[in-house]
């Protein structure tokens, strides 16, 4: 589980906004791109696992997954926002 205490100290890598996590339903709609293999990082990466916490910036622009507690603040591992499709 992802400490939120971080999220005091953590911005997105890219813009410099703050982060927090993502509610149940912008979950809901990545793990629903999940399950229907259209999922893509920034990198062009199609991601196939679920998705338990994912970070999100301010702007709502780019989401981050959370894997294992740990965030992963890579640019080339962020899925951009909103979801196209």
């Amino acid at each position: 589980m992802f400490d939120s205490k971080l999220l005091d100290i953590l911005c997105c890598p890219e813009t410099r906004e703050k982060l927090s996590l993502a509610d149940d339903a912008l979950l809901g709609l990545l793990n629903g791109a999940v399950s229907a293999g259209t999922l893509k990082n920034a990198a062009g990466e199609k991601i196939s696992e679920p998705l338990a916490e994912v970070l999100v910036n301010a702007g709502g622009t780019r989401a981050y997954i959370v894997r294992d507690g740990i965030p992963v603040l890579l640019a080339d591992e962020a899925i951009p926002l909103p979801l196209e499709g």
